[in-house]
């Protein structure tokens, strides 16, 4: 567990999403960290939300990020916020760059609203 990545909630990272079934999403896909940093240190796994490029694939509540600067994303995406998932450090490829606070905090507004609380 001391040898794994330093991860931070609002990074985006690159993740192996192989083996997947079903609707899952699977390859090699962006995902941004929503995990809390307290979390991420306590725990084997990181939970993430992956994105797509497809924008014609966004769906109410997905939420549209730029590409920029800050972000490193090759095009702009979409972040498919209801596919939160929890992933094992394995499958984590490396990190591509971080969401601004804007998007984080249009991320948690969406988390609140997906768990009711």
């Amino acid at each position: 567990m001391n040898n794994r990545v330093k991860l931070k909630q609002g990074d985006l990272c690159l993740f192996n999403l192989n083996p997947s079934t079903g609707h899952e999403f699977n390859g090699k896909r962006p995902a941004v960290v929503v995990q809390s940093d307290r979390q991420i240190r306590r725990s084997s796994l990181v939970t993430v939300i992956p994105l797509t490029s497809n924008l014609g694939n966004r769906v109410d509540d997905d939420i549209v990020i730029a590409s920029d600067d800050k972000n490193k994303l090759i095009s702009d995406s979409v972040i498919k916020v209801y596919d939160i998932i929890s992933l094992d450090y394995q499958r984590f490829i490396n990190k591509i760059g971080r969401v601004d606070s804007d998007i984080l905090a249009s991320i948690k507004k969406y988390l609140k609203k997906h768990f009711e609380i």
